[in-house]
């Protein structure tokens, strides 16, 4: 597996947004989220499974003291 597998893995950006017409700009809801992991198309499938897999690798925020 290549080191930059994510820059591979996103050449289509926004392409689930569309597919589950969900404007850019906003976040793609849980439940549409999850039924997309249900589909029958192969391609929506993958793509939903990898928004779950960056969506865990995002910084988390840090309260100030």
């Amino acid at each position: 597996m290549p080191r930059k597998w994510i820059v591979e893995a996103t050449k289509h950006k926004g392409a689930l947004h569309r597919a589950l017409g969900v404007p850019e700009d906003m976040k793609i809801p849980p439940a549409k989220l999850k039924a997309a992991l249900h589909s029958s198309n192969p391609t929506i499938v993958k793509e939903a499974n990898l928004a779950k897999t960056l969506e865990k690798l995002r910084p988390k925020r840090v309260a100030k003291r």
